[in-house]
């Protein structure tokens, strides 16, 4: 169980949530390879749909197995912890959770951007937008908690990173 529950400073989650983006992208650029590799695909579309849900279960497997241990590696550069409200590490169940809850952060863009032809530049204003005010909301939360995460149960705590001269004795 971890003492110090306060979150992070907003300026450092969004630092470690754009790194993590960062991460991400290799992690998909490998796996949408492999998934094109393995069913042969000829044409960007071809299997999208297979294609965007062989992704989401490769998210979600990062961000469960990750959660379950506490930290993803943007989180450990960062010196963030993901742990339940009480403080101790979460269940698979509650990482999976996580999860689906942290697609609040894309879904209403998404559901405004499907029904109309949004130009680039309108879809990445109003995703923009969206992140940031999701990202706001944070401050009116007593513990200054993202709302996905007090929906989970979980929250964002600081991680003191490890003395190394204490680790050697």
């Amino acid at each position: 169980m971890i003492s110090d529950l306060r979150a992070p400073s907003l300026r450092r989650r969004m630092a470690c949530w754009i790194y993590e983006g960062l991460l991400l992208f290799g992690v998909l650029f490998i796996s949408g390879y492999l998934f094109s590799t393995l069913s042969q695909s000829r044409h960007a579309l071809d299997n999208r749909h297979g294609l965007q849900a062989f992704l989401f279960l490769v998210i979600g497997i990062y961000f469960t197995w990750f959660g379950h241990k506490g930290q993803t590696l943007a989180m450990k550069t960062w010196h963030i912890r993901v742990v339940d409200a009480q403080g101790n590490a979460l269940s698979q169940k509650r990482a999976f959770a996580r999860y689906i809850v942290s697609w609040i952060w894309f879904i209403p863009p998404l559901a405004i951007i499907a029904p109309y032809k949004l130009t680039g530049g309108e879809t990445t204003v109003l995703f923009m937008g969206w992140v940031a005010v999701w990202a706001l909301l944070s401050r009116f939360h007593p513990q200054r908690q993202f709302w996905h995460d007090v929906l989970a149960g979980t929250r964002l705590v600081n991680a003191a990173p490890a003395d190394p001269i204490k680790s050697k004795t």
